[in-house]
């Protein structure tokens, strides 16, 4: 029985008992070191489920985009394009290989990086004889940025495309997977994401000798001899066959966490959707968002009430929200990067407005009625007292 006051977490590993079957047999047959059939039968796992043609485990999905960068030639002194509104890890790596970061702003629908400001930023760059090694494109809390628009610009251009995909396994844009329209796509097993391996990440691509190479970096670059002999700079960067073997179990119930996160997602709409000044981000039309966080908008103007009011009121109930991503273009270990508008700071915005509500796919209807009522009370709207629709 759960207490009225519990802790209510934004997005908690969700576990169960296939879980130990795998670990349970990485130690029965002595597979604990990286690499080993946990970590083969993973990569497979998301190849079959994505239909991407090859995919390398690693240890994070930082690691994952640093190994895409190398993979495209990023080098000291080149530019790399960057979703502003994003969590740090999308950026880090470009700093990693001494390249020049510029953020692009987002477009109010998706809230993913904004077509309009990404071509004024590469028409520019083409003017000054220096375009972008590489644009890496994130979609935000599961929902795929305008893809159609951002890979037709960038083709104009021949600038790759990285997706970084971290919080969208699962997600779809136009009947493909998300991570499998760029050049490489990234995705995040952290323990808050859709489905974990407490840490870790993998790497995807149509390019299998480019996947090749990252398995020969990500194992510290050791040659083909019969002792330690290392030509290349390489990284400790693959995933350990126990956390695979979480990840295998994880797998088998993927579908069944996007339908929770879904169903979470529907009720808080259902919830919070007709108060004035509370918006959700929409679906992209032909798209699939896994909803791996819901997140809202509360106008201040029109609820005369702010964000930060409305997260210390949730806090107070014990219940854990956050805001949106603040922009990478606002932090300070970037304050000299150059960014892309999309006319008004629409990224700026978001973070001003925006707050993410607890979304894991454990969360139980009376706990997300909580948080429900919680948000009515501090809009000064009366509570609501039927349980939420199942």
């Amino acid at each position: 029985m759960l207490q009225n006051n519990h802790r209510i977490y934004l997005s908690p590993p969700h576990m169960g008992e296939r879980e130990k079957m795998y670990i349970n047999e990485a130690f029965e047959t002595n597979w604990i070191a990286p690499l080993g059939p946990n970590v083969d039968g993973f990569e497979n796992d998301i190849i079959s489920f994505t239909g991407t043609g090859g995919a390398v485990a690693l240890s994070s999905g930082t690691a994952a985009i640093h190994l895409a960068l190398i993979l495209l030639g990023v080098e000291k002194g080149d530019k790399v394009f960057c979703s502003s509104l994003t969590f740090v890890a999308s950026a880090n790596p470009i700093l990693y290989q001494g390249a020049v970061p510029v953020f692009i702003d987002s477009e109010p629908e998706t809230w993913n990086m904004s077509p309009k400001a990404l071509e004024r930023a590469l028409r520019e760059a083409a003017d000054d004889g220096k375009l972008p090694k590489a644009v890496i494109v994130v979609h935000l809390y599961g929902q795929s940025a305008k893809m159609d628009e951002l890979i037709s610009i960038c083709n104009y251009y021949s600038v790759p495309i990285v997706e970084d995909s971290a919080e969208s396994l699962g997600s779809t844009y136009k009947g493909k997977a998300s991570g499998t329209l760029g050049k490489f796509g990234i995705f995040s097993f952290n323990g808050n994401k859709i489905i974990t391996t407490s840490g870790g990440g993998m790497l995807i691509s149509d390019d299998l000798v480019l996947l090749q190479r990252a398995r020969f970096l990500a194992t510290q670059a050791r040659d083909q001899a019969a002792y330690y002999q290392h030509s290349q700079r390489g990284y400790n960067y693959r995933l350990s066959n126990i956390l695979a073997g979480i990840g295998r179990a994880q797998m088998e119930l993927i579908e069944e966490r996007v339908f929770s996160r879904r169903t979470i997602y529907e009720k808080y709409e259902k919830g919070l959707g007709t108060l004035p000044g509370v918006y959700f981000i929409k679906e992209l039309e032909n798209t699939r968002s896994n909803r791996w966080l819901t997140a809202i908008t509360i106008n201040e103007k029109e609820t005369g009430v702010h964000v930060s009011q409305v997260l210390r009121a949730l806090e107070e109930e014990n219940i854990e929200a956050r805001p949106v991503w603040k922009p990478l273009h606002l932090q300070p270990l970037f304050n000299e990067s150059k960014y892309y508008a999309h006319g008004e700071d629409v990224s700026a915005r978001l973070f001003q407005s925006g707050i993410c509500l607890p979304s894991g796919s454990s969360l139980r209807d009376e706990e997300q009625l909580r948080v429900i009522n919680c948000i009515y009370k501090t809009l000064k709207e009366p509570y609501i007292t039927e349980k939420v629709a199942k």
